[in-house]
């Protein structure tokens, strides 16, 4: 029953996050796409009145007129009623923050060691990966604060966001590791929200209306934050869905992979902020592809070769699988915590192992990312066994 409420509490938080995410950050690159949009006023006294750039557009079969105040409107009162963009950003980051709870910490032994890799205890693995998010916070802010060259920080945030790729890899599981790099990043992105972006607005406001004129620096920090989150956003979605791709977190060099997916990420975001401008500068897309082709060329798995393949007699492959693979992908899994197969996989008949046999190929002999965590302690003579099996063709007769 623990396992079946913990289950239902993954899929309720997990669609949370979905859900607040997609508001989040549909949201962030509307409003980037408007802010670069903007033109002058046309009529002057929209200028008069404090108006900064309009935008007309036409969705849904109406027509909207944006128009942006830099320091609020001239010769009257700023609305009192406000929207403010802060409740997607903040949901999405509670619910992230649950899911990794959930999963990750609850369980830990599962998901996050990875005894292989580190021994170590729960109590440790839960501590470095709640306390490494605090610090690299602190790391970025404060990198933030005395860098005032924007490429030049752009260049050390990236790297250090590898640095932490290959950081967490090497203590944590492969898929942890991709998992903590994510909620880094969605880390550092909401607290720009919290601590920086809201509070110099609301400073903004307060100074409006008592009749000042507004500090314009918490608007130049909130624009910085705002900007560096936007070059975030492709980087982190391609982290939440990775762990439905273990040929890349669970490649020997899988933060150097995830380097390169994140430099494309950015690559591509870049491209779009540049056609709000008008700029339609393809060879940034196009660098972006070649990267992911190269990656995926270096990355390719070699075939298993047929004259290296021995007589391995399909009994001796169903027994390691049974012991090592089926007691969670069965149709009535017998490892605690797993109430249900793992992706619908099951391998619990010659049938459905010859039918799996090119995802064991690639998660249990290329990737060696199955059993998860090994758990099961699959040991290297049995896995050279299953690939001597899957060369020979996977016979199961």
């Amino acid at each position: 029953m623990e396992s079946y409420i913990v289950d239902w509490l993954n899929l309720g938080v997990r669609w949370l996050h979905f859900i607040s995410g997609i508001a989040w950050i549909g949201a962030s690159l509307y409003f980037v796409m408007l802010d670069l949009s903007l033109k002058p006023p046309k009529k002057p006294e929209d200028a008069k009145r404090g108006v900064d750039g309009e935008l007309w557009a036409v969705h849904g079969g109406g027509f909207y007129q944006s128009q942006k105040f830099l320091t609020g409107p001239k010769g009257e009162p700023l609305s009192e009623d406000l929207h403010w963009s802060k409740w997607e950003a903040y949901t999405t980051w509670l619910s992230g923050m649950g899911l990794l709870a959930i999963l990750y910490w609850y369980g830990a032994n599962a998901y996050l060691i990875d005894p292989s890799v580190a021994a170590l205890s729960v109590p440790a693995a839960i501590a470095i990966s709640a306390g490494s998010l605090v610090v690299g916070w602190l790391v970025y802010d404060t990198l933030c604060k005395i860098i005032k060259n924007e490429l030049a920080l752009s260049i050390i945030v990236y790297v250090l966001v590898v640095a932490a790729a290959w950081g967490y890899s090497q203590v944590f599981s492969a898929r942890a590791a991709y998992v903590h790099v994510g909620a880094l990043i969605g880390t550092i992105m909401v607290w720009n929200v919290f601590f920086h972006i809201i509070p110099g607005q609301k400073q903004m406001v307060s100074e409006i209306r008592a009749g000042k004129a507004p500090d314009p620096r918490p608007g130049v920090i909130g624009k910085q934050r705002s900007v560096h989150n936007t070059y975030f956003t492709l980087p982190v979605l391609f982290i939440m869905i990775s762990n439905h791709y273990p040929m890349t977190y669970g490649n020997k060099y899988g933060w150097a992979v995830l380097a390169v997916i994140m430099l494309a990420g950015a690559l591509i975001r870049q491209y779009f902020v540049l056609r709000h401008v008008g700029k339609n500068a393809l060879a940034l897309p196009a660098v972006a592809v070649v990267l992911l082709l190269g990656l995926a060329v270096i990355m390719a798995p070699a075939s298993p070769s047929s004259a290296a393949a021995g007589a391995v007699k399909f009994s001796d492959v169903q027994l390691i699988i049974a012991r090592r693979c089926a007691v969670c992908h069965a149709e009535k899994p017998t490892f605690p915590g797993f109430p249900q197969p793992p992706a619908g996989v099951m391998l619990d008949s010659p049938e459905r192992i010859k039918a799996a046999a090119p995802r064991i190929h690639q998660q249990t002999i290329a990737t060696q990312t199955m059993p998860i965590g090994n758990l099961t302690k699959m040991t290297a003579e049995e896995r050279t066994l299953l690939g001597q099996w899957l060369a020979a063709g996977a016979p199961i007769n």
